[in-house]
């Protein structure tokens, strides 16, 4: 049985949309780039890690490149009592922090403008 996604955000770079992050309800995380943005001339990968391609990167929890965009230790604990997101829910984590994170890639919710 295939697993279905329970809730997705849209990851940018540099501004621009290029592909979707969605949490399924078996637990994993799906990561596809988006079509338009595999045909594009300047299209490059959010991650070495993660290099370009049609198929999906599934992980269990978060890919460890996701994981690492979201704040630690003190910072963490300041945004868990803000926010009232369990500590073991980085998908929340990820779309409630991750808009402006550092380096050019953008974890926002769907229809968010640039």
């Amino acid at each position: 049985m295939s697993a279905n996604p329970l809730r997705t955000v849209v990851v940018r770079l540099s501004g621009r949309r290029c592909g979707e992050l969605s949490q399924l309800d078996d637990g994993t995380t799906r990561f596809r780039y988006d079509a338009a943005w595999l045909q594009a001339s300047d299209a490059r990968p959010v991650s070495l890690t993660m290099p370009l391609r049609a198929d999906p990167y599934e992980s269990r929890g978060l890919h460890p490149f996701l994981a690492n965009l979201l704040p630690e230790g003190w910072l963490l604990d300041i945004t868990l009592l803000r926010t009232k997101i369990a500590r073991d829910d980085g998908f929340s984590l990820l779309a409630a922090t991750c808009r402006d994170c550092m380096g050019e890639v953008e974890i926002v919710v769907e229809g968010t403008a640039p």
